[in-house]
């Protein structure tokens, strides 16, 4: 399994991080020990500005490399709402120094998503939403990604063969922020809570 991230797929999150969103689908990897699988991580201790960044997550259910964009919709099959977590301060002083950034966006527990959902129609117009307790923090719609999925999926495909299993994370939207210590985070695809993720402080 490889988790496949798009970066900068929200024109206003773009903003917000001071880049302009690109002309074509940006992508990184994070690898399998990033998944934080039981919702549970301890905050890393290379970073005091750890941050979430709440996104729609696709499941690739086919094999297939060289998509077109108008078939690559049917290599997913499941969707949910998951998080990328960023140590942000680590990832400004690598970016500053014109250094690689995947210790700021690949290290273990960085990666979490919640259940599976069969894909419905208009999913582009369901929210999705992350809350600290019962304090909304980002809420987003499929519809303002700069590109469609379809294009997305076949663009990934271009660099990477997709595989089974394979998880498809498709940017945040605007309202990016710090994640705390002993936070307890849920994330909600409409109006049905996928998921629950907790911080724990290192020691």
């Amino acid at each position: 399994m490889k988790i496949i991230c798009v970066a900068r797929s929200y024109p206003l999150h773009a903003q917000e991080m001071g880049a302009l969103p690109p002309e074509k689908p940006i992508f990184f990897l994070k690898p399998r020990s990033a998944w934080a699988v039981s919702g549970e991580i301890i905050y890393p201790a290379f970073t005091q500005r750890l941050e979430y960044e709440t996104e729609l997550v696709f499941r690739v259910a086919r094999s297939g490399a060289h998509l077109q964009p108008q078939q690559a919709v049917e290599y997913v099959d499941a969707i949910t709402v998951g998080l990328d977590l960023t140590a942000r301060d680590l990832q400004s002083e690598l970016k500053s120094k014109g250094l690689p950034w995947e210790m700021a966006k690949a290290f273990d527990g960085s990666a979490w998503w919640g259940a599976w959902l069969p894909i419905p129609d208009g999913w582009e117009d369901v929210p999705f939403k992350l809350y600290r307790d019962s304090i909304l923090l980002q809420v987003g719609y499929g519809r303002d990604l700069l590109f469609s999925l379809g294009e997305i999926i076949a663009a990934a495909s271009r660099f990477f063969t997709l595989e089974p299993g394979d998880v498809l994370f498709t940017g945040t939207p605007a309202g990016v922020g710090p994640v705390q210590r002993e936070d307890t985070l849920h994330v909600f695809f409409g109006d049905k809570q996928v998921g629950t993720f907790f911080v724990r402080s290192h020691s």
